[in-house]
């Protein structure tokens, strides 16, 4: 339901673009987002963007460790989800997912609880050498 890509191996201080695009139910999800795993660590999350209407601006949020270095974005017309990551540190070696999810958070659905999220891509792998 979600395909993710980009992942690669970058310096510290390089540039890597994450893609996720969504299929079948996960296309109608309201909330995108990316989690992080590292070797030995629980899988974190990263950023999340919310769909955007008429009357209200999508959301985005992100974990302290990322602000002013990555980007989320989502394109409307496909749904899907892009994570620019610029001045990667070794730190943000991890395998990436993408995650969606249908539910809005007006019903209380959590937007940084990994464990909320219905639908998971399979990950790419993001290798900062330092």
């Amino acid at each position: 339901q979600l395909q993710a890509s980009g992942g690669g191996l970058v310096q510290a201080g390089g540039s890597l673009r994450l893609s996720c695009e969504p299929s079948g139910r996960a296309a109608v999800s309201l909330n995108m987002g990316w989690f992080r795993q590292a070797p030995g660590k629980e899988r974190e999350f990263v950023a999340v963007i919310t769909r955007s209407s008429a009357t209200r601006l999508a959301t985005t949020l992100y974990t302290t460790s990322v602000k002013g270095r990555f980007t989320i974005s989502r394109d409307s017309a496909k749904n899907a989800v892009y994570l620019q990551m610029n001045s990667l540190k070794f730190e943000d070696t991890a395998l990436y997912y993408c995650a969606a999810d249908r539910r809005s958070v007006f019903v209380g659905f959590n937007l940084t609880d990994r464990t909320e999220y219905e639908y998971w891509g399979q990950g790419t792998l993001v290798t900062v050498s330092s």
